[in-house]
């Protein structure tokens, strides 16, 4: 009569067995779950952390699968189209949030020209339709060129206006700049003025 070994000491076994063959996904899962805990609010890092308790299971597969099944769920809902629009839209906006109250000039240029150049894609994309029909992978690409605009390690926008827009644009500016027609209005401007009103 043979003895069925514990189920315990099968699962640690096992778990040790995943460990000691991949530790490529053991590198992965953490780099994952030091994203997910840069972001507790957010991505409720608490509520997978009980999840996980309970479980067995890491934090991270709990994470995938609700951005995959809401990721599903909008493309279902509005396709390639709104899952590009909702991913250039979500994080550049906390992002620039973020950027108002930091003071640092490179912040407004980064987030600025992302602004405009988005709000220029959305304007052709309406009105000129058949643009995004015309274009093979159209909406891959897109999705592609705003990562790269707003990833922190790339920075594409401010890269875009230092090499692109500001030699195109800036002789306008500069003319505007001298047209003493052309009022100087800032937020800070602005502030002063309601603090006046106010007294």
């Amino acid at each position: 009569h043979k003895t069925r070994p514990n189920s315990c000491c099968t699962a640690n076994t096992t778990q040790k067995e995943i460990k000691m063959t991949h530790p490529q996904l053991e590198a992965a899962l953490a780099k994952a779950d030091a994203f997910i805990a840069k972001y507790p609010t957010v991505c409720q890092y608490e509520k997978l952390k009980e999840l996980e308790t309970k479980t067995g299971y890491s934090k991270v597969y709990f994470f995938l699968l609700i951005v995959l099944s809401l990721g599903g769920l909008t493309y279902a809902v509005g396709g390639l189209k709104l899952v590009s629009d909702l991913i250039s839209f979500v994080y550049p906006a906390y992002a620039s949030f973020k950027a108002i109250d930091s003071g640092m000039p490179g912040d407004d240029t980064q987030w600025l020209t992302y602004w405009i150049l988005f709000g220029g894609m959305s304007i052709i994309e309406n009105t000129l339709p058949i643009v995004t029909e015309w274009i093979p992978l159209y909406f891959p690409i897109k999705l592609a060129f705003f990562v790269w605009l707003y990833h922190p390690h790339f920075l594409g926008a401010g890269l875009v206006y230092t090499k692109f827009l500001r030699p195109v644009l800036a002789p306008y500016i500069d003319s505007l700049k001298k047209n003493p027609q052309s009022p100087a209005v800032s937020v800070s401007n602005l502030e002063g003025e309601a603090d006046k009103k106010d007294m």
